[in-house]
């Protein structure tokens, strides 16, 4: 192996050598504790700690870095403390997550890491949203990304890259080729030549390096940065190196061939580097056993300190409350204001306008939103004001730009992600469900995401462009939900999701654009989320609805006179606002939940579900739902309308007032 060490002093190559030996005795240490059973788990990285740790060294330390399972040597080189990383791995209250979560599933804003989630590729998008947000700030920094040659083969590599290129932003995207994802070589992985060959296909640079060469990964990695701080663009770096322990201890290595072993063995970044100092005259055999003595002190001090530590104690109201990030509504003293005739489309594009003008760090991406004005024309003209640093087109990759909102949030800024179509989500469910709802429980990382969804039937768009899919979402603790049926509430619900500094869906029906008009507040008033409004007071049954519902039940309140029924616009579904709905049912003693998702696990299932187990006394007859048909949204006029929970309110409530 050829050591460069050009304008490093001796000093500087003593130190690369302690940072990295102290993860190697680390991870020898953990496999000792594996053993005693001390610990439950390990990946390890042996073999390949000169990526982590040369990497680390080249980055400033206010740039982020991403690192992965077997990167301990990030960790490390940030100087993280051991008693720290133990507790996180052993669940200690001292840990980054409180138990919450296991091995590198933390980030870290002191120390200006950001960890992965079990999916392997998600962290990519995440870096291109904090590369962005440098950008936008005229910051010369970098951002580091690590992933496998596994994770590659997954849509979130190709969408993260596409998106770093299109967007010029400075990442470098490393690739730790090690060989085998768990059991599977990299010929039943990828076939092509090199991974480093992807970089054609997205207009970047690409290199590939020795990873078991310290010396190269650090001047690689420090004449990148240079260049991208400066001229701000992606490159993607690939890594060789080989992973000398199983994927976790568990899997084993009988599946590698045993000269694989001897030829890498004789690269070990450790004993080669080692060897190199030594000839240098920079180490002495003695210094490297007074080095172990010290580091083999430390640790052992460092873990006995956590195992002594006390357990977690559970407790139910902390576990609730930290699921989001505490945030406390500002007091609104009530009064009429100025307010225009608007739809409920121009209410949600004069909550999007005021709310960019208020923060100057938000950021609206979406696709054709910029001088298209999006497919709904809900942004159009925005560009002209706000540039089109902050009004983004994006490339249709919805898990990658979900993932750069949640990016741009991790580094000071808020964002807003449109999705064409609420249907279209899907493509980014993963970024939702396990990035953003769970950050904040997991290390205290508040996630400033708003996701707009058009939803909604009425317009014959059929089963891929008219789906009521609140319900993918309602059940994910961590998320915000909101769905207005009013221009107002359009707009004050929309500036109360942005204020709000958790993860917000904000479903908007769009056959409610341009269909309906009401006064909309001039001022930037708020509306706060979780809270009902009580549309129309009633004695005899109540109809709690919500979105394209309520206009339906207003429709049936007005063709029947004769009985007095009130109805609650719910507005938010989670929370949703539980006193208003008691207290509307124990007044009339009969319920009926109203909306247009399918009726089997919609979200009314769970309203009918608490109401009978907390409003029984006061039921004068079985809580009722009324639902659209358990099949796909058909997209012909009379299908459509034979599958909307409307074409059986009728039905519904002469069955639940007569009972």
């Amino acid at each position: 192996m050829n050591f460069d060490r050009k304008n490093l002093d001796n000093d500087t190559l003593l130190a690369f050598y302690k940072k990295l030996l102290f993860p190697r005795m680390v991870e020898e240490k953990m496999l000792i504790l594996l053993r005693q059973g001390r610990i439950g788990k390990w990946f390890s990285g042996i073999g390949q700690e000169a990526i982590a740790v040369g990497s680390t060294l080249a980055m400033a330390a206010d740039e982020y870095i991403l690192p992965m399972h077997r990167n301990l040597g990030v960790f490390t080189s940030r100087d993280i403390p051991l008693s720290r990383l133990m507790a996180q791995w052993q669940g200690k209250p001292s840990g980054f997550t409180k138990g919450r979560d296991r091995s590198f599933h933390f980030g870290t804003q002191e120390y200006k890491i950001i960890g992965m989630i079990s999916h392997l590729g998600p962290q990519l998008a995440l870096a291109d949203g904090i590369a962005l947000a440098d950008v936008l700030a005229d910051n010369k920094k970098s951002t580091l990304v690590f992933t496998g040659e596994g994770a590659t083969s997954e849509g979130d590599f190709h969408e993260a890259l596409n998106i770093a290129s299109v967007w010029k932003l400075p990442v470098i995207f490393l690739i730790e080729n090690n060989g085998y994802g768990l059991s599977t070589p990299t010929n039943e992985q990828y076939n092509c030549r090199e991974l480093v060959d992807k970089a054609i296909g997205y207009g970047i640079e690409g290199r590939r390096i020795d990873g078991n060469n310290i010396l190269e990964v650090y001047h690689t990695i420090t004449e990148l940065n240079e260049a991208i701080r400066e001229n701000p663009r992606p490159v993607l770096l690939e890594c060789m190196t080989f992973r000398m322990r199983g994927h976790e201890e568990a899997s084993g290595t009988k599946y590698v061939p045993p000269n694989l072993f001897e030829w890498w063995a004789a690269k070990d970044p450790l004993t080669n580097f080692e060897k190199y100092l030594l000839t240098q005259g920079v180490l002495q055999k003695e210094l490297i056993l007074v080095i172990r003595q010290q580091f083999s002190k430390l640790i052992e001090t460092e873990i006995e300190k956590v195992y002594a530590e006390a357990d977690i104690i559970p407790d139910i109201d902390t576990e609730v409350r930290d699921m989001y990030k505490p945030y406390s509504f500002p007091t609104v003293q009530a009064k009429a204001l100025p307010a225009t005739n608007k739809r409920y489309i121009d209410g949600i594009s004069d909550g999007l306008k005021s709310a960019m003008r208020k923060h100057n760090n938000l950021v609206i991406m979406g696709q054709d939103i910029a001088e298209y004005g999006g497919a709904f024309k809900i942004t159009q003209g925005f560009v002209e004001e706000f540039g089109k640093g902050r009004v983004r087109n994006t490339p249709i990759c919805e898990s990658g730009i979900v993932g750069a909102a949640m990016g741009l949030a991790l580094n000071g800024y808020k964002a807003i992600v449109e999705m064409q179509f609420a249907d279209f989500v899907t493509c980014g469910f993963n970024q939702i469900i396990n990035n953003l709802a769970k950050t904040h429980y997991r290390w205290a990382q508040a996630v400033d995401v708003v996701i707009r969804m058009p939803a909604g039937a009425g317009t014959g768009a059929g089963p891929f462009h008219s789906q009521s899919n609140e319900a993918w979402f309602t059940k994910t603790p961590g998320l915000k939900i909101v769905y207005p049926a009013f221009p107002a509430d359009a707009k004050g619900l929309l500036l109360a999701a942005i204020d709000d500094p958790n993860p917000v869906i904000y479903f908007e029906h769009k056959y409610l654009y341009r269909g309906i008009h009401g006064d909309v507040p001039d001022a930037d008033v708020m509306i706060e989320i979780g809270k009902a409004n009580v549309l129309k007071q009633g004695e005899q049954a109540s109809i709690i609805t919500f979105g394209l519902g309520v206009h339906w039940a207003l429709e049936y309140a007005d063709k029947h006179p004769d009985q007095s029924i009130e109805i609650i616009d719910l507005r938010s579904l989670q929370p949703w606002d539980k006193d208003a709905v008691e207290a509307s049912v124990m007044k009339t003693g009969r319920a009926l939940v109203l909306h247009e998702d399918t009726l089997t696990s919609g979200f009314g299932a769970e309203i009918a579900a608490h109401l009978s187990e907390h409003c029984f006394k006061y039921l004068d007859a079985p809580v009722m739902r009324c639902g659209s048909l358990d099949t796909a949204i058909p997209m012909n006029k009379a299908l459509e309308d034979q599958f909307l929970a409307k074409a059986r309110l009728e039905e519904t409530m002469a069955k639940l007032l007569a009972y």
